[in-house]
């Protein structure tokens, strides 16, 4: 069975042996997905979420090693995996992801083709189902590489990409977390002569990663890509390294994916 990893990784190569071992290669494939590396805390863990989570996780592996195995493209495994886990709710993506201040969601995603060096992101977007798709569609349909906001929004609509109203995103157990932590800053702010800067588990709960997938298809390309819902509690349209390219998201077949 194949194991779910749930850390970031690159596949890399170098650049001399890449030619020489390229026959071998193509006979090879290999995905790598995360769900929120190093923010999912052990002890917030019952056991019926930890396999829940796994559970998610080893579709999310699965959807991609199959395109992979049948000889699909990297870029089309890792949207794949990345669209399995924006379609649930224990992940900070798609349909789990956390709120801002405003108590709304604001969404990030990129993807990057590592053949062409092709790449399409967007960020701060709240009505679209599958971040992740729009993206790709940015990279593919789009003389730009970034779109933000409504603009970003218009440009799905054009291209009739799933609209859904903000009620699709609504998670209890996401507007509990972010009470808590603007409980925190408000006790933070009512001692604001003080250097402490509050419980270190209570910070780490403020950021619930991202997810995220690599891949290398049997014809040598690799492809990444990154999806979140950035950092609970963000204000003022906060934009992460998610959708920069070169940040959050790279792939290169002379290189690595990240």
């Amino acid at each position: 069975m194949r194991n779910v990893l749930l850390y970031i990784l690159c596949i890399t190569f170098p650049m001399d042996s890449f030619s020489q071992n390229q026959s071998i290669m193509n006979e090879n494939f290999a995905i790598v997905i995360h769900g929120g590396a190093g923010t999912i805390l052990k002890k917030n863990m019952t056991p019926a979420m930890e396999k829940a989570y796994q559970e998610k996780l080893q579709e999310a592996l699965d959807s991609g090693y199959v395109i992979l195995k049948n000889g699909g493209s990297a870029i089309d495994a890792v949207e794949k995996a990345i669209l399995v886990m924006e379609d649930s709710p224990l992940f900070n993506a798609g349909k789990g992801a956390v709120y801002t201040n405003a108590e709304t969601n604001e969404l990030d995603a990129s993807i990057m083709d590592g053949k062409s060096l092709n790449a399409g992101a967007v960020a701060g977007v709240s009505h679209i189902k599958n971040p992740i798709k729009l993206a790709r569609m940015v990279m593919e349909k789009s003389e730009h590489v970034m779109l933000s906001g409504k603009g970003a929004e218009d440009f799905a609509k054009q291209h009739q990409l799933e609209m859904v109203d903000s009620a699709y995103f609504y998670n209890e157990h996401r507007l509990n977390q972010l009470n808590k932590i603007k409980k925190t800053e408000k006790i933070q702010l009512d001692h604001s002569d003080e250097k402490n800067q509050g419980d270190a588990t209570e910070f780490k709960d403020s950021k619930f990663g991202t997810v995220g997938a690599v891949a290398l298809d049997k014809h040598g390309n690799l492809a990444a890509a990154t999806s979140t819902g950035g950092m609970t509690n963000k204000k003022f349209g906060r934009i992460g390294d998610s959708p920069i390219i070169g940040a959050g998201t790279y792939a290169n077949n002379a290189t690595c994916a990240v």
